[in-house]
């Protein structure tokens, strides 16, 4: 699929491999529209000047446009490492040069040089040249951090590990590609969210414009076996995505975290409650989402509470 013509104007094609195809998809969704955004007429006042007044809306939409550029050329420096690397014969990149978002590589100077993420990247390294499959593809390894900058950040959803089945994990908790069925959680969360805020239910589950608008989608554990959930657990993805929760808790303030399930919920011991917002609810899965998730309205309070900060609410239509 070819990339939109918008992001052609920004960007240059990136080399075309079948190893990378799936980038192209991720690319292939055209930027919002963003009709009036010419500059108004001159209005010939004394100074000669242009009315420069624009509405809220087109604001908004060029916000998203130059976020989702930024998303997007990042996607694509992770396609070209991946493609140089394969014409050079090489099955792999190194990890740590997977995360491109610079404003993530200056609030965590060094992280993966630190012991415990030299032997995670030596493992994720290995795992790759084995036989199994993993999950997601190496351009998408840092995808929640590549997509969402640390400025931008203003929602947090925690997820476990990335899905275990071929072509569904993007780097994006509970996201999957356009084209791919979506998952029975995915499915409630678009259940609780028509009822909440009246968005109509997406025939895809691709939740890119939610990271581009400033929601961290960020699992705990960032790669996983084919068909073996759990399979890179305690391996040292943990205590890196721990140090992210930590440090985005102190940097920020106003912060909204979405904490699903129990498992979710253990780390709100990293979070500074007396300066952010914590949600709670069941986990949207089918054993669970009648429990407590249903009715939770968290995209509503979350937008309540963003508003009442200043903050521009998250359109959580897709």
């Amino acid at each position: 699929m070819a990339t939109s013509r918008t992001l052609n104007e920004f960007f240059q094609p990136a080399k075309r491999l079948k190893s990378v195809a799936a980038s192209e998809a991720l690319m292939s969704k055209p930027l919002i529209p963003s009709a009036s955004m010419s500059s108004p007429a001159n209005k010939g006042g004394d100074c000669g000047g242009v009315d420069s007044s624009i509405t809220a809306e087109q604001k908004r939409r060029a916000d998203f446009n130059k976020a989702l550029a930024v998303a997007r050329r990042n996607l694509r420096m992770c396609t070209e490492k991946v493609s140089k690397s394969r014409s050079e014969g090489e099955n792999y990149v190194k990890l740590e040069e997977l995360l491109v978002e610079n404003t993530w590589l200056d609030l965590l100077p060094g992280e993966l040089k630190k012991p415990y993420a030299r032997n995670l990247c030596q493992f994720v390294e290995r795992e790759m040249q084995g036989s199994v499959k993993i999950y997601p593809p190496q351009f998408l390894i840092f995808n929640a951090l590549n997509s969402t900058p640390f400025s931008r950040v203003k929602v947090v959803i925690i997820g476990q590990d990335p899905y275990h089945g071929p072509g569904q994990a993007m780097g994006l908790s509970f996201s999957v590609p356009e084209g791919v069925k979506i998952p029975s959680s995915l499915v409630n969360i678009f259940k609780e969210i028509h009822k909440d805020v009246g968005c109509s239910i997406p025939s895809h589950g691709n939740l890119e414009r939610w990271a581009v608008q400033g929601v961290l989608l960020l699992n705990t554990v960032l790669t996983v076996r084919h068909h073996q959930p759990n399979s890179h657990a305690k391996k040292g993805w943990e205590t890196f995505t721990d140090a992210i929760i930590q440090t985005i808790s102190q940097k920020k303030t106003g912060l909204v975290f979405l904490l699903w399930g129990n498992f979710a919920q253990q780390k709100a011991k990293l979070i500074d409650e007396s300066k952010h917002h914590i949600l709670k609810s069941a986990h949207p899965s089918g054993l669970s989402a009648n429990r407590g998730f249903f009715g939770c309205r968290h995209f509503s309070k979350t937008n309540e509470i963003l508003e009442r900060m200043g903050s521009l609410p998250i359109d959580w239509g897709l």
